[in-house]
């Protein structure tokens, strides 16, 4: 006995199922778009700001005052020492420890000193750690090195006062 169009037959099934199995696929899609946005939404979240917008709360460097130190060992805003295998900062807020970082890594751990640590403003002294008798490679990793951060420096708008190696 027929039912009428679209009604089904004697199981009410129309399609033998498709019906119930298309709703089941847009329930999945629906579910997974959900999920997905969830966490993009969750991942935004998290991201506070960049390294750059961290150190724009610095103020730019006050040329006054870096004119003002004659000589390195009187400077008190952060100091790299680009290496070949690494870059060492020293602050004047830990003067007597150096933190080896890696030279992608540099703006960051920059980004995350207190305000004590720029008493001339966004400005830092580099000096490159280059040795007459250093190998070929050494050289071209202390380039390398020096692009890298050099690079990620100026793009943030931190000056650099570059210390002449001895």
């Amino acid at each position: 006995m027929d039912c009428g169009i679209g009604m089904g037959g004697k199981d009410r099934r129309s399609d033998g199922g498709a019906v119930i199995g298309s709703r089941v696929a847009v329930l999945f899609l629906v579910l997974m778009a959900s999920v997905s946005l969830t966490a993009c939404s969750k991942e935004k979240a998290k991201t506070g700001p960049d390294d750059e917008s961290l150190l724009q709360a610095v103020p730019p460097a006050d040329m006054a005052k870096i004119r003002s130190v004659q000589e390195g060992k009187h400077w008190s805003n952060p100091y790299l020492v680009i290496r070949p295998a690494a870059v060492g900062l020293l602050t004047g807020v830990a003067a007597n420890e150096e933190q080896i970082l890696k030279p992608e890594d540099t703006l960051k751990a920059l980004a995350q000193l207190p305000a004590a640590a720029w008493p001339y403003g966004r400005a830092v002294a580099i000096l490159v750690d280059a040795k007459p008798s250093s190998s070929e490679e050494d050289k071209i990793a202390l380039r390398r090195n020096r692009g890298i951060v050099a690079g990620e420096l100026q793009n943030a708008h931190v000056a650099i006062n570059w210390i002449p190696s001895s």
